[in-house]
């Protein structure tokens, strides 16, 4: 899967599942938890131990299914070199690295770097990125998106950070592209509850496909 199409499928689908486990065996249920609720884009965080294997494993899985698996809290080239040639289809940072765009435009890998600021997201724009991360999400409201658009109307812009069932929809009508949750929908996992993931990516999903 080249990296336009990673990008049309993010837009897309309009919603990135941000996965945080505290061990290998907690990440892996929790894709499956969320794979079988309906979410496609899986975005496997760093700060998952043995998080780049993780990202090779599910890679091969996933392999010419319509799953797509990134990686996520990439703060370093090096990093992204690493997830890059572990089979990840997109690198997402919580801040703005000149460093780590640089990389993934290298090797044609969809980048998604974290901004704050107009400045920031000018900045990013000319170094080649493809989405900007509003990040954290919950420092702002919905109305942000047009705010930025105003004066950047060419960018594609994603929350992440705050991001529920309640305000997803409301942050795609606003003009996000995509949104990208992760402890809203994995919640359940720190009981060992599942089911309870599942049931709210279905819940994400549903509310997604309300929008689209």
């Amino acid at each position: 899967m080249d990296k336009w199409t990673v990008i049309s499928r993010i837009k897309e689908e309009k919603l990135i599942a941000v996965v945080r486990a505290e061990d290998k065996k907690q990440c892996l249920d929790i894709i499956e938890a969320i794979g079988k609720g309906g979410i496609k884009i899986i975005e496997i965080t760093m700060t998952v131990p043995g998080a780049v294997d993780i990202i090779k494993d599910m890679s091969k899985k996933y392999a010419g299914s319509d799953v797509v698996i990134g990686a996520g809290t990439v703060l370093d080239e090096e990093t992204a070199r690493m997830v890059i040639l572990a089979g990840a289809k997109f690198v997402v940072s919580p801040m703005l690295s000149e460093n780590v765009i640089r990389m993934c435009n290298r090797y044609k890998i969809a980048v998604i770097p974290g901004i704050m600021t107009v400045k920031e997201a000018v900045e990013a724009l000319e170094l080649g990125a493809d989405i900007l991360k509003i990040f954290p999400g919950n420092v702002y409201s919905p109305s942000v998106i047009s705010a930025f658009k105003g004066p950047l109307p060419q960018a594609d812009f994603m929350p992440t950070g705050g991001v529920d069932v309640d305000n997803a929809g409301e942050w795609i009508r606003s003009g996000a592209v995509a949104v990208g949750t992760g402890s809203s929908l994995t919640r359940g996992a720190k009981t060992g509850d599942y089911e309870a993931v599942m049931e709210k990516a279905k819940e994400f999903v549903e509310e997604v496909n309300k929008v689209r």
